[in-house]
């Protein structure tokens, strides 16, 4: 069974809902990247930071997933797939796919301020100001924020590195270190890129499917049934 890929970024969670990141703009749902996305602006208010995340909660379990979510699960059935993904919400667990490896952390999960490799599920609840992780430190969400180290970027690293097929979708490739994950890849590594804009890829030998994710995951999947099973 060939390995599979896909590094998902906020352009699939768009279609069900889910506010990308970073708009043109530079803020996230009207609030300055740097106030509810750093360690600085967690020391500085960390009631803000938890308001934030306690409604980007509140909003993932409205959401469900859409049909490129369960077009990257349905993969399963054919190829042996990884999905490594930059977005913290559930979306990709919630339409079926069953390896995940989340690179920014995980909306449902918390932490406590020192460890930042073990968490605790919290589901959809709120996490309480003053309230406490097992070592005593406060519990803050479980996502990594900017400039923190990125736990999990090893095993994604691997992941890609074994790739015979590797699908990028719904991200521009330009954050780091994810970005950089196309450069594991092997030699002879097919490399499929979904995105409704046209992305310069002129170091990579990468096909492009210049669509909106759902469209574009439809497309791809007849492509690689019709390529890799009709042999």
């Amino acid at each position: 069974m060939k390995k599979l890929v896909v590094l998902s970024g906020a352009g699939v969670s768009a279609e069900s809902g889910i506010s990308t990141f970073r708009d043109s703009d530079g803020l996230w749902e009207n609030y300055r990247v740097e106030d509810v996305a750093s360690i600085e602006g967690w020391y500085r208010d960390p009631q803000l930071v938890l308001d934030f995340y306690n409604q980007r909660r509140r909003d993932v379990q409205k959401r469900e997933p859409n049909q490129a979510h369960k077009i990257i699960a349905e993969l399963e059935r054919y190829f042996d797939v990884t999905v490594v993904t930059q977005n913290i919400d559930n979306l990709h667990e919630r339409a079926g796919s069953s390896k995940i490896i989340h690179l920014h952390g995980e909306i449902t999960r918390a932490r406590g301020e020192r460890d930042e490799e073990h968490s605790i599920e919290i589901g959809y609840r709120d996490i309480l100001p003053g309230e406490k992780y097992k070592d005593g430190t406060r519990l803050r969400p479980f996502i990594v924020w900017f400039g923190e180290s990125v736990p999990r970027l090893k095993e994604a690293a691997e992941a890609v590195s074994q790739a015979d097929i590797l699908i990028v979708i719904g991200t521009s490739l330009v954050v780091y270190p994810a970005a950089g994950l196309v450069n594991y890849t092997k030699p002879g590594c097919k490399i499929y890129v979904v995105d409704p804009k046209p992305i310069a890829l002129s170091y990579l030998s990468a096909e492009q499917i210049v669509e909106k994710a759902t469209v574009g995951m439809a497309l791809l999947k007849e492509r690689l049934l019709k390529e890799y099973l009709s042999k």
